[in-house]
């Protein structure tokens, strides 16, 4: 597992919206709006990249762009920069 808390916390979501005998979303948040809920999609995701199951594309909407952030600089041992 790449993030058991990411992943906990993912699961708690989509535990608060299952669906419900009727077959909508029980949580308040969502309405009353018809099972499965965009939410627990989404947490069902989360879950899926915390487990490091890698790029996941969501439902219906197209893969975002990596942004070409800088590699952080590495460090080196003091006796590396003495040297130096």
């Amino acid at each position: 597992m790449t993030d058991p808390l990411l992943w906990r916390l993912a699961y708690d979501v989509a535990e608060a919206h299952q669906p419900d005998e009727t077959g909508r979303c029980r949580s308040l948040l969502c309405a009353g709006q018809q099972a499965p809920c965009e939410t627990l999609h989404n947490a069902k995701r989360a879950m899926e990249l915390a487990r490091g199951a890698g790029a996941v594309e969501s439902r219906g909407t197209a893969p975002r762009a990596q942004s070409a952030a800088p590699a952080p600089p590495q460090r080196r041992s003091r006796a590396g920069r003495e040297a130096a």
